[in-house]
């Protein structure tokens, strides 16, 4: 397995060259060469060659790795938002509330996310802030659930006793009590949430869903790479690879994270 720092480094090195490769190469993402249609690797200013309309696939590649690391991370904070303003609600209030909310989580765990997902797109269009916003708030349950458990046990400590008998509002118990102390866990499993966005909106982009054109995307990439396989097999080792690495290593980052805040 992976060493965590050579995981964070490699994701690091993958977001830092996604940035910056766009200034460096001469040609962008959308940009057509009419004159190197399936140019293979290494052929004249394309490194990795061309698609089949003449598309650098070393730029479409770094747009891509952008577009799906720029929603994973807007999708998971959608769902930490979400998550810890649901799950601090009922851990602290408690009782039948707690209860109702909590019923609530475990009817929507069993609903499937992916069709929810693929039912928004469909009913409201397929802009990217859609995208963004309908991952984020079906990847939200597992975060409440984790701050329920954690606000319900410090609410119990001496100083969260303390706080209450001096009279001190629950809004500010909240914001300067809690918060700062579950703000590790909530940090460990939002790395855990990454990878699964990153996985759910390269599967909807693979089914065209996501991410629409002239933008492009690792799971559009993907699926490019597979339709044309026979031709270039490269199209789809690229983006397929760096996917798998982006997952394993973000992955391993969260479950350190965890360990470490549990």
């Amino acid at each position: 397995m992976l060493k965590t720092h050579l995981a964070l480094f490699l994701v690091l090195v993958t977001v830092a060259l996604a940035l910056v490769l766009p200034f460096l190469l001469p040609w962008s993402y959308d940009q057509i060469d009419w004159n190197a249609v399936r140019a293979p690797a290494f052929s004249g200013s394309h490194l990795f060659g061309t698609d089949e309309i003449g598309r650098d696939r070393l730029a479409r590649l770094a747009a891509g790795t952008r577009i799906t690391l720029m929603v994973a991370i807007a999708a998971a904070l959608v769902s930490l938002i979400v998550g810890i303003a649901w799950g601090a609600t009922a851990g602290w209030i408690g009782g039948r509330v707690d209860e109702v909310m909590m019923r609530i989580v475990d009817g929507l765990y069993a609903l499937p996310f992916m069709f929810i997902v693929i039912l928004l797109m469909v009913v409201f269009g397929r802009s990217i802030l859609l995208v963004f916003v309908g991952i984020g708030l079906v990847e939200w349950l597992t975060m409440a659930r984790v701050v329920r458990g954690q606000v319900m046990a410090l609410k119990q400590r001496p100083f969260i006793l303390a706080a209450e008998a001096a009279g001190t509002p629950s809004i500010t118990i909240m914001l300067r009590h809690i918060l700062p102390n579950i703000a590790g866990v909530a940090l460990a499993y939002l790395m855990l949430t990454v990878p699964q966005v990153v996985m759910v909106e390269s599967f909807l982009s693979f089914l065209g869903l996501g991410v629409q054109e002239p933008l492009t995307s690792l799971g559009i990439l993907v699926k490019e790479g597979a339709d044309d396989m026979d031709m270039t097999p490269l199209g789809l080792a690229l983006p397929g690879g760096l996917l798998v690495m982006i997952l394993v290593c973000l992955t391993i980052e969260g479950e350190r994270l965890r360990d470490r805040f549990s």
